[in-house]
């Protein structure tokens, strides 16, 4: 079986690279999958969040990732999830949040993530607080791969047991192994 992008697909996760070209994520029946391990890093998780608000987890989020160099203007950023954020409550449920946003000067899609303490009102459609956030940003211009990175995060923490291991985890680097893990089964 062959890619359209002249990689030969040696089953569902194992892909081969052709003609010397790297190739970002995998690919699974001639899909490129996101992978989270390539967008997050132990340095831009914060495991506790202090934040107690729905704004102050936003705040506390970006400034974590310009913190870490990954974004250059956090008040940009700010502003394009506040933006997404007034449209619909980006909860997706069981105690998750995926704020989102694409703003101009981001160079490449990034995330943070967290776990806050004290559950956050997130305005969830099944009215649960949130406990576990995942925020993703990316530059306008790559909008198909922001839809497969958000795809990916729903289908990571759609369960209960995996949700409980990462509100669980005692520091960054114990939440980053739990993603890998999650992503290697």
């Amino acid at each position: 079986m062959r890619h359209p992008a002249s990689v030969r697909l040696q089953g569902p996760h194992r892909p081969r690279l052709a003609r010397g070209r790297a190739v970002w994520g995998l690919f699974h029946r001639g899909r490129s999958i996101v992978l989270l391990t390539e967008l997050l890093a132990a340095e831009r998780i914060r495991v506790p969040l202090a934040a107690r608000t729905k704004e102050a987890a936003l705040e506390e989020l970006v400034g974590v990732l310009h913190a870490t160099g990954a974004v250059a203007d956090p008040q940009a950023v700010l502003r394009a999830v506040r933006q997404r954020e007034s449209e619909l409550s980006t909860a997706i449920g069981g105690g998750v949040a995926v704020p989102h946003g694409k703003a101009e000067g981001v160079a490449g899609f990034t995330m943070a993530a967290g776990v806050a303490v004290d559950p956050v009102d997130f305005d969830a459609p099944d009215g649960q607080p949130v406990r576990l956030f995942f925020l993703l940003v990316g530059p306008e211009s790559a909008k198909g791969a922001h839809v497969k990175a958000l795809s990916r995060i729903a289908r990571l923490v759609r369960g209960e047991e995996l949700r409980q291991r990462l509100i669980g985890a005692r520091d960054a680097d114990e939440f980053m192994a739990v993603v890998a893990e999650a992503e290697a089964a």
